[in-house]
């Protein structure tokens, strides 16, 4: 009697499965994709891209046999189809509201030429005699590779076509790397530009000099791979480097961002800076130990530890914008981390105190955070001259003429990943800069070109049409 409850309970799952099990032959029965177009981003020639991946859905009642997935035109593409590699697939069978995963590489030839060059195909699938097709693009990119290169002598860089940089950029002491505008250097995974002697970036407001990683594509959906950190190491100034000089250059993508590293308190820079982007750093944007920074019109914003992190130093920062709106990590600590500022306080170190100027800045985080590290500057050579800061608090000899617990308004949205440190038009930052500061005549327009005219921040206002 058991046996025969057993046969009765499962004789209609059995009937079931073989109903479902059935191919259908409707050509309204058609296959849904994940997407209509795949697009494998921006690719170095020559060099094989990741592997991207979209899904082929059945969502019937009845078993799907696609009689023939293949290229349209061939050649660039390479396809696996739920594991298996080929360049045509016949009878691909997906259950019942089952799905199939394609997977899609390529490698794309040389163009000849410094544009990137877009290429397309379509891969098409036959169902019940009806084809429906993703489209797939890539644009490819001819590049200039660089592996382990040591600079000894004084050496340019043009911007004929990017650079892709492995393992690490040296320049040795003595020698000057002088960057072109327009240049872009592409780093590798863990790949480092180290300065011994001497770095000249000549970035101009049309054509600014970019440092960033290698991938180019996007990270998953739209996010682009350009907004992540920990790509590549940075820029470290080395001990012994001296007159340093960035103009209209961007470093993004970093481990380290850029680390200035004992170059000496003096009446010189070890490091200017002139309308430069310093973002997305796994630890500080910009670190200086015991070195003397000149920096206008920059925007240092974006990473895990703070975006400044000082030690020691003379530094001067005017018309500067200091965000934090990092996005892949719980932050560490201020968006200003300052170390050895009290003038009345022994240092083991016995090197100069900090002595530093922050002018017509706005020193900001958007998480909850502070955004400037704890610290009585009584007394210290520290000092905040009409900066806009999210503290609150009151003028005093260190602290004049500041405008307290208040937000910039920034075009920023973190959850849009919209990250534009520009303001919006209800700003108070906006026609409260205290020209008593000079301007070099690099400085005297922002990123944008706009001409300076009295706005705190990196970034002159510029009311919408």
């Amino acid at each position: 009697m058991k046996k025969l409850i057993y046969i009765l309970v499962m004789l209609p799952v059995l009937l079931t499965a073989c109903i479902e099990d059935s191919i259908s032959t409707s050509p309204a029965d058609q296959p849904t994709f994940s997407v209509d177009t795949l697009d494998l981003g921006t690719l170095f020639t020559t060099q094989s891209s990741p592997t991207y991946a979209f899904t082929v859905h059945n969502r019937h009642d009845k078993v799907m046999s696609i009689s023939d997935i293949a290229m349209r035109d061939g050649g660039v593409f390479r396809v696996n189809v739920d594991g298996v590699a080929g360049t045509r697939f016949s009878n691909v069978e997906i259950r019942p509201n089952d799905s199939i995963y394609i997977f899609v590489e390529a490698t794309l030839p040389e163009a000849g030429q410094a544009l990137p060059v877009a290429v397309e195909d379509h891969l098409d699938f036959v169902t019940n005699g009806v084809t429906r097709s993703v489209v797939i693009t890539a644009t490819g990119q001819d590049v200039k590779r660089l592996q382990g290169l040591v600079v000894d002598h004084d050496m340019t860089l043009d911007a004929s076509l990017p650079y892709q940089i492995f393992d690490s950029l040296v320049v040795r002491a003595g020698a000057t790397l002088t960057l072109a505008e327009g240049v872009k250097l592409h780093f590798h995974d863990k790949a480092l530009l180290s300065v011994d002697g001497t770095l000249r970036s000549l970035g101009t407001v049309e054509r600014p000099v970019e440092m960033m990683g290698d991938r180019m594509d996007n990270v998953v959906g739209s996010t682009s791979f350009d907004l992540m950190a920990s790509q590549w190491q940075g820029v470290v100034f080395n001990p012994g480097s001296r007159d340093n000089y960035l103009q209209h250059t961007w470093i993004r993508n970093t481990v380290g961002g850029v680390l200035v590293d004992s170059l000496g308190v003096t009446d010189t820079p070890g490091l200017t800076m002139v309308n430069c982007r310093l973002r997305n750093s796994a630890t500080y944007a910009l670190t200086s130990i015991h070195s003397t920074i000149d920096a206008t019109g920059c925007e240092i914003a974006d990473a895990a530890a703070g975006a400044v992190g000082l030690v020691g130093g003379r530094y001067s920062f005017n018309y500067c914008t200091f965000a934090n709106y990092y996005l892949f990590a719980a932050l560490g600590g201020p968006t200003v981390t300052m170390e050895y500022v009290m003038s009345d306080e022994a240092d083991d170190s016995g090197l100069p105190l900090m002595q530093a100027v922050f002018s017509n800045s706005i020193i900001y985080d958007g998480l909850g955070r502070d955004d400037l590290s704890y610290g009585d500057l009584t007394g210290s050579a520290v000092t905040f001259n009409r900066c806009l800061l999210k503290s609150a608090g009151t003028d005093d000899d260190n602290f004049i003429n500041c405008i307290w617990d208040t937000d910039p308004l920034f075009y920023t949205v973190r959850n849009e990943y919209l990250f534009d440190y520009r303001l919006q038009p209800e700003s108070p930052a906006i026609e409260a800069a205290d020209p008593a500061f000079p301007l070099s005549a690099a400085a005297e327009v922002d990123w944008y070109g706009i001409p300076r005219a009295l706005t705190i921040g990196a970034y002159q206002y510029v009311a919408p049409e």
